[in-house]
């Protein structure tokens, strides 16, 4: 079961743009990410190649949550909001919950929820 001060340990990091480190401390070896209904990308290496590709995408991703964040049991729900910039300076927002499994104090699967279609909002 995860323990709220660790639930907030990775929101604070990838509030912080440390998003890699929060996989690095918080995700098991043998970790699944998964978009929706795609297949899910299994194995800590392979997220993190995953999570490198994406920040090279964008010129910056802001993240914030919507308070509160629940854990019952072995899961945890996390309401997530991105901001993306890409190179050319449009903006679009992404509005997700994270479904995630913890064995102990690891996240060993991890579900998003999301529109697919991006919300434009603007240039910066």
């Amino acid at each position: 079961m995860p323990s709220k001060q660790n639930v907030e340990r990775l929101i604070e990091l990838v509030v912080s743009d440390q998003t890699v480190q929060a996989m690095q401390e918080f995700y098991a070896d043998n970790a699944s990410m998964q978009e929706n209904n795609q297949p899910p990308r299994t194995g800590l290496p392979q997220l993190l190649e995953h999570e490198h590709q994406v920040l090279r995408k964008f010129k910056s991703i802001k993240a914030q949550t919507v308070e509160p964040f629940f854990i019952a049991g072995d899961h945890a729900v996390i309401h997530w909001i991105f901001d993306f910039t890409t190179h050319d300076n449009r903006r679009f927002r992404l509005d997700e919950l994270a479904y995630q499994t913890w064995e102990g104090e690891k996240i060993v699967k991890e579900k998003f929820y999301y529109d697919p279609a991006p919300q434009w909002v603007g240039a910066e």
